[in-house]
């Protein structure tokens, strides 16, 4: 079963991405390295709800 999660940005705290997870297999809140076109760079995107 995989949910919807939301990932913002952790500079200027936009909301740019969707992407699902198992909640099963990572509990733990997801953080991955995407490019935010606000920024114009490469910057770490938490998951949200």
């Amino acid at each position: 079963m995989r949910d919807l999660i939301t990932l913002a940005c952790s500079e200027c705290k936009r909301r740019n991405y969707t992407t699902t997870k198992n909640k099963k297999t990572t509990p733990d809140k997801l953080q991955l390295k995407k490019y935010c076109r606000f920024c114009r760079t490469h910057t770490v995107h938490k998951e949200t709800k």
